[in-house]
């Protein structure tokens, strides 16, 4: 997105340097690196970084109305409002496309937003390993609002483990070491000290909640939550009978409670009105049909990982839809071809991690990743024996 940058960058790229980045990527924890590592990062000009940024302050102004908080209860199904809800999530991920509008300019548009974490302590290691490597220009970071690896750590604390002891706090998600995400589990435990803790190794009594920290039972205070409830929902009979732990009044506070899965969501879309927000409503709201379909997506509302998306939408898949409120009919997006990659050019989408600290009005952003795709959609089955595509960061320019 920076010419000068980016030819500089090819020109000095060798696969010998990427095999070294990739072996000590693999290096830090060993066997859990389980997903493809780009073989660049993304220059981002700060004009570029702004627009992004001021699209994100019209969203958080709409969703911090009394309004809002309002009409999102509808976007939590009944069977899973769990007890407990907070004011405002402890985190918030966006994911923008980088997208050409008429004119043929480059522009960010909202893809999808959720109340849930990402990759928050593995995006602290990777652009460390990479500047062992590779270029990293003068005046760039991968850091925004003038954090940097050190300050960023202590931001995560504060956020997920606030004055609570660390053995008090853990990571919940479902056999973790099973989860492709699994690398970050094992930076959290590295850079935080929080271990993941699998739903199924829970202990209850009464209201508080325990797990064995090497053998000694150890009291629950503080749940830093990656458990989605879609996997759960794929778990056998035992395991979904484990987790119905989660929907009782328990002694814990979830980092960031699980509501806000769905308060912040592709359900919020609707409600946002911003030139970086595609134009989005709910299925369930549209009367008429756009005559220009093709110019359509449809999503369900509460899934992950692109799963469910109809991207060459019919009014005959729209008609098979059995539950139109839960699905939202969005204008497509025109993915820029907009970095230069060794034969075909690559598109990318940017996640910007916010973290709202107790007591701050506003949340904060932080820090980044980043994907490259040269398939249909970003995701790891549209870019299968592709080069140049798969997770990476950005470094915004100061």
């Amino acid at each position: 997105m920076i010419p000068s940058i980016r030819e500089q960058y090819n020109q000095q790229f060798t696969e010998a340097a990427y095999k070294d980045y990739l072996d000590d990527l693999e290096n830090v924890y060993p066997g859990q690196l389980d997903f493809r590592v780009a073989e660049t990062p993304l220059f981002i000009p700060k004009e570029f970084t702004q627009k992004m940024l001021d699209a994100c302050e019209a969203i958080f102004d709409q969703m911090t109305t009394d309004a809002y908080r309002k009409q999102s209860d509808k976007a939590i199904p009944d069977n899973l409002n769990v007890p407990g809800q907070d004011v405002y999530p402890h985190c918030v991920a966006l994911d923008f496309g980088i997208c050409e509008n008429e004119s043929g300019e480059l522009e960010p548009q909202l893809i999808e937003m959720q109340g849930f974490p990402s990759l928050f302590a593995w995006e602290a290691v990777v652009p460390e390993i990479y500047e062992k490597h590779f270029m990293c220009p003068n005046n760039f970071s991968a850091y925004l609002n003038g954090y940097d690896k050190q300050s960023y750590i202590e931001l995560l604390k504060r956020v997920i483990i606030g004055d609570t002891p660390v053995e008090n706090v853990v990571l919940l998600e479902i056999f973790p070491e099973k989860q492709k995400t699994r690398i970050d589990f094992s930076a959290t435990e590295d850079l935080l000290g929080i271990k993941a803790v699998c739903l199924t190794k829970l202990i209850k009594e009464g209201k508080d909640l325990y797990y064995l920290n090497d053998g000694v039972k150890t009291r629950i205070e503080r749940i830093y939550n990656r458990l989605i409830f879609d996997d759960l929902f794929q778990q056998s009979v035992e395991v979904q009978e484990k987790g119905k732990i989660i929907m009782e009044e328990l002694n814990v506070t979830w980092v960031p409670h699980p509501n806000w899965f769905y308060r912040l969501s592709k359900y919020t879309l609707p409600f946002i009105n911003h030139p970086y927000v595609p134009e989005t409503k709910f299925l369930s709201d549209v009367k008429d049909l756009p005559i220009d379909l093709e110019n359509y997506v449809v999503k369900p509302l509460f899934s992950f990982a692109g799963q469910g998306v109809i991207i060459d939408v019919t009014e005959n898949d729209i008609e098979k839809i059995a539950d139109p409120e839960n699905w939202i009919l969005q204008r497509k997006v025109k993915y820029a071809a907009a970095i230069e990659t060794p034969g075909e050019w690559a598109k990318a989408e940017i996640r910007l991690f916010y973290f709202w600290e107790t007591g701050a009005e506003r949340p904060v952003a932080a820090n980044n990743l980043a994907r490259l795709s040269k398939g249909k959609m970003v995701g790891v089955r549209y870019n299968k024996d592709k080069e140049w595509v798969g997770g990476t960061f950005c470094l915004f320019e100061k």
